[in-house]
């Protein structure tokens, strides 16, 4: 980012503050802050667009602050950050508590609820529509798709809404991946490059769960290597946060900011997403983990994959068997170690 106008439509197109001071990006936050604001500050940015983005940028500074800090609350959100008595709630499916804080995301916050599940908060009443489009989502798939294939992506086990601090939020209370489950940007920053035949299997079971979400007319919209998580052992994969999914055929309406660069042209179009969508997210997943000394054949199923993707993940994953068998033969099991 070197221009005014790519300042200003990254700015624009963040959503919370966590879309552009993330520390997972690779870049300090502050040092994320002070790059922007040199490219908007009004006296060396004249413009309109500018100055409404070099404000935004203030408030969304000041709120990063906020959130990250000492500040107090109280309810769901508020007990578990100011080390206050857990909350309680209890709705007609259960009685479900608020713990430790377990991960902050771009849009939500996780805590511990205890026996297997986590409480899934928006960060602002204004994203309760993500958490809404999340349940109906694990519903649909629960419903509409493969029981064998359910454990590739969260069960929700219940949705609510929940009034604290005078601000009414959607509550998911959905079942926390197993222990030793590791997402790929975190495999990314241990190994900075995988072996193919290590890849393909992440590949092969993204495929899979992409695959029985369409089934069920479900586009995730939003693949990415922090909601990719996998067990390097096991080789268990679970495809998480379906907050960005819509409908087959539906366009999407929300966009991750700091993944602009990944998204196919057609999404800015405010096309309908179809299966391809997820499939050139998912390729582009598995083409960073892999550095560019892989076979010939392989690079050129990327490319295929990322220009012209197919329409069904099943076909796709059907390719690349046939792609592994070639160039490794028999199938042979190869513990990921990190």
């Amino acid at each position: 980012m070197t221009t005014t106008a790519e300042a200003i439509a990254l700015v624009s197109a963040a959503r919370t503050a966590e879309d552009l001071f993330d520390p997972a990006s690779g870049d300090p936050p502050k040092q994320t802050y002070r790059r922007l604001a040199r490219l908007l500050h009004p006296d060396l940015a004249p413009g309109p667009q500018a100055a409404a983005s070099f404000a935004k940028l203030a408030r969304l500074w000041a709120a990063y602050g906020t959130d990250t800090g000492t500040g107090t609350g109280t309810g769901a959100a508020g007990a578990a950050r100011a080390g206050e008595p857990e909350t309680v709630i209890t709705t007609r499916r259960g009685t479900h508590r608020a713990g430790p804080l377990l991960r902050r995301g771009a849009t939500a916050l996780l805590y511990e609820s205890g026996d297997g599940a986590l409480l899934k908060l928006p960060r602002a009443h204004t994203d309760n529509d993500l958490m809404r489009r999340e349940a109906e989502a694990l519903t649909t798939m629960e419903r509409e798709g493969d029981s064998l294939l359910l454990p590739y992506v969260p069960r929700l086990l219940d949705t609510f809404r929940h009034r604290s601090d005078g601000v009414e939020r959607q509550v998911n209370v959905i079942s926390r991946v197993p222990e030793g489950f590791v997402s790929l940007t975190e495999i990314t920053r241990r190994r900075l490059i995988l072996d193919p035949r290590d890849a393909a299997w992440i590949w092969r079971r993204l495929l899979v769960a992409i695959g029985a979400a369409h089934r069920a007319g479900v586009v995730h919209g939003a693949v990415f290597g922090h909601h990719v998580l996998v067990h390097p052992i096991d080789h268990g994969l679970v495809l998480v946060d379906w907050s960005q999914s819509v409908p087959l055929g539906t366009p999407l309406t929300v966009l991750v900011a700091r993944h602009r660069d990944d998204y196919p042209p057609e999404v800015f179009a405010a096309k309908p997403a179809t299966a391809a969508l997820d499939i050139h997210l998912a390729t582009r997943c598995v083409a960073s983990l892999m550095g560019e000394r892989i076979p010939a054949a392989i690079r050129h199923f990327l490319r295929g994959s990322l220009i012209s993707p197919p329409g069904d993940a099943w076909r796709l994953l059907a390719e690349l068997d046939d792609l592994l068998d070639d160039l490794y033969g028999p199938r042979k099991y190869r513990p990921l170690h990190l």
